[in-house]
């Protein structure tokens, strides 16, 4: 008997989605690793090194340094094209946000544009809906599906010489910029090795990591909606200064593009002014700011919101509408023969019984007015009452509304 192959059918493994997988396949150990063991050796420098003076003020120098690769850089430079960078100025940002050890401008900048266009939905990466320890750290920490997260326009970051080379290179500038630099400056400088390497390099990282976070977790999260309640987005001056002036979220998610984030004199935004220096030095230019008429329109409309819900849970007495009404006749048969201590003003009739005691001008005079039309004097014929007088009577006093024939 001759024999026949029989070709097997193939299946194709479909690749699953992360968020089906089990857990340890789907958590990002890369950024898990890092952001477990950093606080940890950060932790265990503190406890055994002793910090000299010299090696703090370069930590902060650093610290700053990086901050700003972040804030000016990757932020408002490179996700937002809040303004204009020379090349040099671009090459200084890009060094200095590899040592904060973040990602590439490529990866931080197209999350972050995604973040704005679908804020507090699951196709948001940092979704603050999800709770502060998911926009805070918690979305980095396991594989998403890229298919199921929104999308965001990047093709000038993939077209940008600059950025395609940092990402490339990005694993080695870390090592460079975001360790051996701020280590090796401090040994090298004043022979602290281990406080360069604990404080200047592992601390500094480890604080200016959830600085950065707290951009998506605490500025969702505390403080006032100055201009927009529609999303999570709030400001807030502790914020602010935790993270470089990157506080003033509300004003950020509504004017976006817009190159500050804070427009008060007295608002705390260090990033601000570092790009105001840039372009004084000729080195920034093309600043974005949005119109300050559809600022202050948004602001306005958002205070008038919040005195509306005060509003209404204020008392102004029974409405016109709902008030007996009386005629002439009834009104002075109130007064004569029933002894009521009515009396009329604008149309309004006012029991002032209960006020008679308490009334400022005295008793004699709102005796006087009883069962008269006292609007003329009420109005300054007398004396020329005050709100404060007109809404007590209208809340406390009005009891109906006088049909004149």
């Amino acid at each position: 008997m001759t024999g026949k192959y029989i070709e097997r059918p193939t299946y194709k493994r479909e690749k699953m989605p992360p968020e089906t997988r089990p857990l340890l396949e789907r958590l990002h150990w890369v950024h898990l690793i890092l952001l477990s063991t950093t606080p940890l050796v950060a932790l265990y420098g503190v406890l055994t090194t002793s910090l000299m003076l010299k090696t703090l003020a370069w930590g902060v120098a650093y610290y700053m340094f990086a901050g700003f690769g972040i804030t000016a850089g990757y932020h408002r430079l490179w996700a937002h094209t809040a303004y204009s960078a020379s090349y040099p100025l671009q090459v200084f940002l890009a060094f200095a946000g590899s040592a904060a050890v973040q990602g590439s401008i490529f990866w931080w900048a197209r999350d972050h544009r995604v973040h704005h266009r679908y804020t507090d939905t699951p196709q948001d990466p940092y979704d603050a809906i999800q709770g502060f320890w998911h926009s805070h750290m918690g979305w980095m920490l396991v594989k998403k599906d890229r298919r199921r997260l929104g999308y965001a326009d990047t093709s000038d970051l993939k077209t940008d010489p600059l950025i395609r080379w940092q990402h490339k290179y990005y694993p080695l500038l870390v090592l460079t910029l975001g360790v051996a630099i701020p280590t090796s400056i401090a040994g090298f400088g004043w022979g602290d090795w281990r406080g360069g390497f604990f404080y200047a390099t592992v601390l500094r990282m480890v604080v200016l990591h959830h600085a950065t976070f707290c951009i998506n977790s605490l500025a969702h999260t505390i403080g006032r909606q100055t201009y927009d309640d529609a999303q999570t987005a709030r400001d807030s001056w502790v914020t602010a200064l935790v993270t470089m002036g990157e506080g003033y979220h509300n004003f950020h998610h509504q004017f976006p593009n817009d190159y500050r984030n804070a427009i008060r004199f007295y608002q705390y935004d260090p990033t601000k002014w570092f790009i105001r220096t840039m372009s004084s030095l000729g080195l920034a230019y093309d600043l974005k700011t949005f119109p300050s008429n559809e600022i202050e329109k948004g602001f306005i409309q958002m205070r008038m919101q919040e005195l509306e819900r005060k509003r209404v849970k204020l008392s102004f007495g029974t409405p016109v509408s709902k008030l007996p009404v009386f005629t002439e006749a009834e009104f002075l048969e109130g007064v004569k023969k029933n002894h009521k201590q009515w009396m009329v003003v604008e149309g309004y009739v006012y029991d002032v019984a209960s006020f008679i005691n308490d009334h400022p001008g005295g008793k004699a005079l709102i005796r006087g007015g009883i069962g008269k039309d006292m609007t003329e004097a009420f109005n300054g014929g007398v004396y020329q009452h005050h709100n404060s007088a007109r809404n007590l009577m209208n809340t406390s006093l009005r009891i109906g509304v006088l049909q004149r024939l």
